[in-house]
């Protein structure tokens, strides 16, 4: 009878502490918090950007062979992850959402920024001052994002163009550099023949394709200027220069506007400067062929 009574406490307590634990325990999945889409649109639907602020003239972009390109101020190459940033608006995501029925309540009358794509209008409002997120409205709604968005547009204008002083697609198979004053001597051309191989004019140089083939991934087909700028050309100025040899047959002419204490090339097709650290920039222009200088 004993041990019968024993054994039934024992069944007792271990109930008690199976709903005990069971009571107590956490919840291993917490509701998630719902999430709206700010809209459904598409980063590929778009060819045209447009930046708004009160009491400046809009800042615009456009699609070109599916590379985005300053037209507003001035023509010029954009950077592409900075516009991205921007127009990746389409596909952000928020916590909440209110009507846009009363545009005061979160500074829509008085926008602090508009962005357009192409028909498209996002309407930037105040920053909500307990989650430092902006109020944003498209359409009929207004989101809380993150102001990385408003923060990107207002980035400074010549901190938007393309850094490279190399277009896109832009296929390199050779440089003359025989107009540059250290190069005058030897008229030193590199091209690189039908199978990949650097070619060098100089007949008595020794040049190792490894070398050519990291100075020319490093400091042309990665580098990216300290800063670039718009610039008119001097026509009647005779600078050093020289040549970017292309796949498609064409050249690209550069002139070196300044060499210390930093390097600063111009490409006078585009009407852009470039400004490189003078020892980036000495690299640059000097390729490793083998002269034993």
């Amino acid at each position: 009878m004993r041990s019968r009574w024993i054994v039934n406490l024992v069944l007792l307590l271990l109930v008690v502490g199976i709903v005990a634990f069971l009571y107590l325990k956490p919840q291993e999945h917490e509701e998630q918090a719902a999430t709206y889409e700010v809209s459904s649109l598409k980063l590929a639907d778009f060819n045209k950007l447009s930046l708004e602020f009160p009491a400046k003239a809009p800042v615009t972009f456009e699609k070109k062979d599916g590379f985005w390109y300053l037209t507003q101020p001035y023509s010029a190459r954009a950077d592409q992850v900075t516009v991205q940033r921007i127009v990746s608006i389409v596909a952000a995501t928020s916590r909440e959402k209110f009507s846009a029925a009363d545009p005061a309540r979160f500074g829509l009358d008085n926008p602090r920024l508009k962005i357009k794509l192409n028909d498209e209008e996002f309407i930037f409002g105040l920053y909500n001052p307990v989650t430092a997120e902006q109020y944003v409205a498209y359409k009929d709604g207004v989101y809380l994002l993150s102001g990385l968005y408003a923060e990107t547009a207002s980035t400074q204008l010549l901190e938007m163009l393309d850094k490279s002083p190399l277009k896109p697609r832009e296929e390199v198979i050779g440089f003359d550099f025989s107009r540059l004053e250290q190069w005058e001597d030897v008229r030193l051309q590199l091209e690189m023949d039908t199978n990949g191989k650097w070619q060098v004019s100089v007949a008595n140089a020794k040049p190792k394709q490894d070398d050519i083939n990291a100075w020319f991934d490093e400091y042309w087909t990665k580098i990216r200027a300290l800063s670039v700028e718009p610039y008119t050309p001097d026509r009647k100025a005779n600078y050093p220069s020289f040549s970017v040899k292309l796949k498609d047959g064409k050249q690209v002419h550069f002139e070196k506007l300044q060499e210390s204490p930093q390097l600063i090339l111009g490409r006078p097709d585009e009407g852009m400067r470039y400004y490189f650290p003078a020892d980036v920039g000495f690299t640059l222009l000097n390729p490793p062929v083998g002269l034993g200088n």
